[in-house]
């Protein structure tokens, strides 16, 4: 059974990515601005600018660029970028670590917050505790990273100095990105685990082990658990590639200097190959999380696995 949703998600991810690769080229083309006059300036020479167009081999017709870019991208070859003539992938790596250590912090900050307060919103079901709960985590879903991470920025760097206003080197500098990355998936999360614990608490074997004597407290952490983990956890998996395209925004809020901060300079520059190397490798990851939700959800849930 794995193996099969590993080779259909396989076989489904091909075209997935290669309709990503043909958007993103496409679009770029079509964005205002030419990468010749990030290289040049608007003042260059036309002599020049053709001769810059001709090295870098945008004055080929559209379609045969994209035709020369996808048979790149088969035989391994992502490009070099336009600005400074390195290797896409090379760039690529070289800001993925950052992004991963972001995106780290950001998922145990949510699972840290989510999972008490989902359970403590179910355990207290159709209260006023249960109704501030889910309150805040509807807070949590409306407010968007660009203007929450601003506010925290003007509160706890600008002023009361806690933390620094941007980068990774200094003391502390995770703890903002992180909070603005990870708020939105703990309060998604958080309504998730209180759904499925009321769900599982629902279900005859609860009341059966209730009649039988257990404690509630162990009925709610032994029993229901295992049956509400199921959907949070498929949840989690899935919004891992949520979590890493989140981090473009985060990232260029903070100066983060990571691949979301890459994507956006690549875009603001104009630099074709690196922006489409970007969002494929954004794109991978989402088709890497689906694929893992799947799996996880098949390990936890034996009638899955009997396709019941």
């Amino acid at each position: 059974m794995l193996g099969r949703v590993c080779a259909i998600r396989i076989l489904q991810a091909v075209p997935t990515l290669l309709g990503v690769a043909t958007l993103v080229f496409f679009l770029l083309h079509l964005v205002p601005g030419d990468p010749v006059d990030a290289l040049l300036g608007e003042s260059a020479l036309v002599a020049d600018r053709e001769a810059m167009r001709h090295a870098l081999h945008l004055d080929l017709p559209l379609v045969q660029q994209y035709t020369s870019f996808l048979g790149g991208l088969f035989a391994g070859d992502w490009g070099n970028s336009i600005i400074d003539g390195r290797g896409v992938f090379e760039l690529i790596m070289e800001r993925l670590p950052a992004t991963a250590k972001l995106a780290a912090f950001s998922l145990v900050l949510a699972l840290i917050l989510a999972l008490p307060l989902g359970y403590w919103a179910a355990r207290h079901a159709g209260s006023s505790k249960d109704y501030a709960a889910m309150g805040f985590s509807l807070l949590g879903v409306s407010i968007p990273n660009f203007w929450l991470g601003p506010m925290l920025m003007l509160l706890f760097s600008v002023t009361l100095g806690w933390f620094p206003v941007s980068g990774m080197d200094a003391p502390g500098s995770i703890v903002l990105p992180a909070i603005t990355l990870g708020t939105a998936l703990a309060a998604i999360l958080s309504r998730m685990a209180r759904s499925s614990w009321l769900e599982a608490m629902s279900m005859d074997a609860m009341r059966t082990a209730r009649a039988s004597g257990v404690a509630e407290n162990m009925i709610w952490w032994r029993h229901a658990a295992r049956l509400a983990a199921v959907p949070v956890v498929t949840m989690f998996a899935l919004q891992l590639g949520g979590v890493l395209g989140g981090a473009v925004i985060t990232e260029t809020v903070f100066d983060w200097p990571g691949l979301g901060l890459l994507t956006i300079e690549s875009i603001q520059r104009r630099d074709y190959p690196l922006v489409q190397g970007c969002v494929l490798i954004i794109a991978t990851f989402y088709v890497l999380a689906n694929l893992l939700a799947d799996l996880l959800g098949l390990w936890l849930d034996p009638r899955q696995r009997h396709g019941n």
